[in-house]
């Protein structure tokens, strides 16, 4: 009965809307109250977002609708996909739903599987390492800006391959950090502020343009590891046969790890034009940075105020590890990390706010949603609510052990999104999770933080406002 358009339910409006910028205020001043308030009002709860009405599912079944069942009719769009879209082009989140998406998805799909992340764990866990075991002993450090860095560098290595010039590798990571924070500010801007030629605008188009730039020389360096075959056995490209078609030279796992993940894409058939190459490589690096470096900040926050998690945290490494460096094999013997993460990704999102478009006038719930409407779901929301997750402000990574997580929460577990437009790198997203909280806790033994307790603030992903640590070898003291 989904495709019924009288419903029976007049849809609530969300108390609190001002003249001309309705709820805007709330969503700027205290978004995460505001968004966690609205399934007080019911399943469909109309907001305002300036004159433009929104209507938010904070019912996990009609939001499964939405992502799923009748994901037909809720199209990749709103607010936040068109401002992403503008300056990162059609990548594969950004991408508008149809052949396309479907294509580019099936074509990155295998990038993404078990074997081919295991083939770049070693390189990841060496690059992580690298940089962990190199953080100055007993200074405050900026967790964010640090698991951030580190998030960045681990797929730089997994994406483009372990011979990556420095300088490139360098200009990415101190490029990426400015990226994100004035993609944010697009994000939250009208639309008619951000296409004025004001100088944070021209700023962020600017450092988008340099990106572009760094991505073609990685790909330019990586095309040349990768020869196609030609009709005259040169080994160069040509019109008929471009760079990008062809297999990678490097075999075993030496060359893969060598390789790096964009190889896959580099020998697509028919072949991805140049800026296809970039708009998939901006949406990787963007993904694999800003929520997974946030929910690494969170972790550690939250181990270093429990000191019975840490222990059995450390203790769970001695007993898969012993003496030795962490191997790839290793993770999936880690289940308390990953119940820790996992609880990391429940208590605070990342993602707070995510935008569909209806296509046509359509029931959700009983009432109705206009045919081009924002339609907003939140896996903060969901992962917040008490009847799913008893006391959701309590960190508790035991509510992921087999005994005690029914259904309903996998159902409500949102993180990674569902249905057709499910994020493709989850399983990477665990791997590095793993992978860095892994080795931060093998290289420093003692961690503290020296910044007042952190406030959730809701930007793109659900960030601390500020948060120092110092990393230090003594056990104690």
């Amino acid at each position: 009965m989904s495709a019924t358009t009288t419903p029976s339910v007049p849809t609530p409006t969300a108390p609190g809307s001002l003249p001309l910028i309705g709820h805007a205020h709330r969503l700027v001043r205290d978004p995460l109250p505001f968004i966690t308030s609205l399934r007080r009002h019911g399943s469909v709860v109309r907001i305002r977002i300036g004159p433009r009405p929104a209507y938010v599912v904070t019912d996990p079944a009609l939001t499964r609708r939405v992502l799923v069942t009748d994901a037909a009719h809720f199209v990749k769009g709103g607010r936040i996909i068109d401002a992403l879209r503008v300056f990162f082009g059609d990548g594969l989140a950004t991408i508008a739903d149809g052949d396309a998406h479907l294509r580019n998805r099936r074509l990155m799909q295998p990038m993404f599987n078990k074997s081919h992340i295991a083939d770049r764990g070693h390189a990841m866990i060496g690059q992580v390492r690298t940089l962990v075991e190199a953080w100055p002993e007993d200074v405050p450090r900026d967790v964010c800006a640090d698991m951030n860095a580190t998030a960045l560098a681990a797929f730089l290595v997994a994406l483009f391959g372990t011979d990556l010039p420095g300088h490139l590798e360098n200009e990415f990571t101190a490029l990426m950090p400015e990226i994100m924070k004035g993609t944010i500010r697009q994000t939250l801007l009208p639309a008619w502020v951000t296409g004025l030629p004001l100088p944070a605008n021209r700023a962020h188009a600017a450092r988008v343009a340099r990106l572009r730039i760094l991505i073609d020389q990685a790909v330019d360096h990586r095309s040349d590891r990768v020869r196609p075959s030609t009709a005259d056995g040169t080994g160069e490209p040509s019109a008929e046969c471009p760079r990008a078609a062809a297999a990678p030279r490097t075999e075993g796992a030496e060359g893969t790890e060598r390789a790096g993940l964009f190889a896959a894409l580099l020998t697509a058939e028919p072949p991805l034009t140049r800026q296809q190459l970039q708009d998939e490589a901006i949406t990787l690096l963007t993904g694999a940075i800003e929520t997974t470096g946030t929910t690494l900040a969170w972790a550690l926050y939250e181990i270093s105020r429990n000191p019975a998690i840490e222990r059995l945290l450390r203790d769970e490494l001695t007993t898969v590890c012993g003496d030795r460096p962490l191997r790839h094999e290793d993770l999936d013997r880690l289940v308390h990390a990953r119940r820790v993460l996992q609880e990391a990704i429940r208590k605070y999102g990342p993602a707070w706010m995510v935008t569909r478009t209806a296509t046509r006038d359509i029931e959700l719930g009983g009432h109705l949603v206009p045919e081009g409407a924002d339609v907003v779901w939140s896996p903060y929301l969901h992962q917040h609510d008490p009847r799913v997750f008893p006391e959701p402000g309590v960190f508790d990574p035991d509510r992921w052990a087999p005994d005690r997580t029914p259904a309903v929460a996998r159902g409500s577990f949102l993180a990674f999104g569902d249905g057709r437009r499910k994020c493709i790198g989850e399983s990477f997203a665990w791997t590095e999770l793993q992978i860095v909280l892994a080795i931060v806790l093998r290289a420093w033994p003692r961690f503290t933080v020296t910044s007042p307790a952190p406030r959730a603030q809701a930007v793109v992903t659900v960030e601390p406002d500020r948060l120092t640590m110092t990393f230090s070898s003594a056990t104690s003291g």
